[in-house]
């Protein structure tokens, strides 16, 4: 029963996606919009959204969550929509502005981890760096449940396997070790909640966060250098690279609540760009809380 369902839903995304492929672009995001910001709000996952906002956000009337809620809905439907068309925004798209030093490290190819959140179109990521940047970056990334949507969704996020990519998984985890001993330049998303990981403060609220960008980092001698992906108009984005952040002489949570401090600041000035669909805060014991080395 699981592997029909399976097999219905990837046949449905991959109908939507030649849908929106034969679509100009603009038309595409516009209507991927549109048809998020018409249905996301009635769902029941919007009022856990709902919840999240007024967690991290408490000094927003009702009506400015309101407006958070549906253009996050707005945003996520363009993501969606915009899959077949990375190509072509990566290429045309992407305003960049980088900072110095992050830029002499690219224009070096020094090993570097690129840190960001689910914010304006975060799968603009992979594709911007090759094609923007002419910087090679590879991905991480969470598999959904589907095998079929997987490979249709990596397809393109991966402009046919031009942009390596390593699942959130054992064999995906072997990959990106593998990658962080090469050098790779690696990007990855730091804004889900891991059970595992150590409880940071984020909006003022405990929130259990992987130390593993941190780690590997320090292991593999990387630079950590946050990365703001951030949506203008329409399917017009910038990608700002900011000051990297200093490893030696710090804790784990420091350095992870320096980052977190990056995303708090983009948050605070477009809520409508991140998504808030996730559970990123939740019950954590006192000893959580304790700093890790």
């Amino acid at each position: 029963m699981k592997k029909l369902r399976y097999v219905f839903e990837g046949l449905s995304l991959s109908l939507l996606m030649i849908i929106f492929k034969l679509m100009p672009l603009d038309t595409a995001s516009a209507v991927g919009g549109f048809i998020g910001r018409s249905i996301g709000p009635r769902l029941a996952a919007s009022r856990k959204a709902l919840r999240n906002i007024e967690l991290a956000l408490p000094e927003l009337s009702p009506e400015q969550r309101q407006a958070a809620l549906t253009g996050m809905w707005d945003n996520l439907g363009r993501v969606m929509a915009e899959f077949p068309h990375l190509e072509t925004i990566a290429s045309t798209r992407v305003m960049t502005d980088n900072h110095p030093a992050a830029a002499k490290l690219m224009r070096e190819n020094k090993p570097c981890m690129m840190i960001a959140g689910h914010c304006g179109n975060w799968e603009i990521a992979g594709p911007s760096f090759l094609l923007a940047f002419k910087f090679p970056m590879d991905i991480t990334y969470r598999a959904p449940n589907n095998p079929w949507s997987e490979k249709l969704l990596m397809k393109a996020r991966s402009l046919g396997g031009r942009v390596q990519g390593y699942s959130k998984s054992r064999s995906g985890g072997m990959g990106l070790v593998r990658a962080m001993k090469e050098g790779r330049c690696i990007g990855m998303l730091i804004d889900q909640k891991y059970n595992e990981g150590i409880a940071v403060p984020f909006f003022g609220h405990p929130a259990m966060t992987t130390p593993a960008f941190v780690e590997m980092s320090r292991k593999y001698g990387y630079t950590l250098i946050p990365t703001r992906l951030e949506r203008l108009s329409g399917a017009h984005f910038k990608i700002t690279t900011y000051e990297p952040l200093v490893l030696g002489g710090r804790t784990t949570k420091d350095v992870i609540g320096q980052a977190h401090g990056y995303l708090e600041d983009w948050i605070r000035d477009k809520p409508a760009q991140w998504l808030w669909l996730h559970r990123r805060w939740g019950k954590v014991e006192p000893e959580e809380m304790k700093d890790t080395a």
